[in-house]
């Protein structure tokens, strides 16, 4: 399996990724923002501050050439995961329903979150079990995930919404930590499972994560 990982200006996790997905035996390419010659079966828009996150969260970088060459890949049914910043940049693209804002605290919040999978029925979580509760890393100044009432149950009624928080940190509508598109091929998380891929640093847990994509 061919793991694409996108590297903005601003990028800082793009290394963890590719050395996450290595252990799994994947092959990986960071593909600088200014690149649109690339491909893969795998899409990753890591963690991050792209371009600063100047304006806002991802407002430039969804303007990047690499991210033409996303479209066409998401056009012919490959597969994207969006994490933390890489999440922002496909809510900014519309490529997922919803918005995300400041932390309620407008505290960055930096800390081993506990979460609920919610579904299984993907890619992505399909190692886990439904309701199983897991813990990984958050590292956020802009992770309180919003969408109106109407989207909420489009996600619900479609079976978007993969990952909840236990004890909401940063007031995200219905404690939504992650979510994915209808069609189960493009999906976003705040949470980073790319910094749980070693048991000294606490958990291999994110191994399991990515090898859906494998397996």
């Amino acid at each position: 399996m061919k793991v694409a990982i996108i590297q903005f200006p601003g990028t800082n996790c793009e290394l963890d990724t590719a050395y996450a997905f290595e252990k799994i035996g994947a092959k990986t390419q960071i593909v600088w923002h200014e690149e649109t010659d690339f491909s893969a079966d795998l899409i990753v828009l890591p963690g991050g501050f792209a371009y600063g996150d100047y304006l806002r969260c991802a407002a430039i970088a969804k303007f990047a050439p690499a991210m033409k060459t996303v479209l066409e890949h998401i056009q012919k049914g490959g597969y994207v995961l969006g994490i933390c910043n890489g999440f922002q940049v496909l809510l900014e693209m519309k490529l997922l329903k919803g918005a995300m804002k400041h932390n309620n605290s407008l505290n960055f919040i930096s800390k081993i979150q506990k979460l609920k999978v919610i579904s299984n029925n993907n890619a992505f979580l399909k190692n886990f079990k439904s309701n199983e509760i897991i813990e990984l890393p958050i590292a956020h100044g802009e992770g309180n995930y919003f969408i109106d009432n109407d989207g909420l149950k489009e996600l619900y009624d479609k079976d978007m919404v993969i990952l909840k928080y236990i004890e909401n940190p940063n007031g995200s509508v219905d404690d939504i930590a992650g979510i994915c598109d209808e069609n189960k091929k493009i999906f976003g998380l705040m949470p980073h499972p790319e910094r749980f891929c070693e048991n000294i640093l606490g958990s291999d847990i994110g191994l399991k994560m990515f090898k859906g994509f494998i397996s």
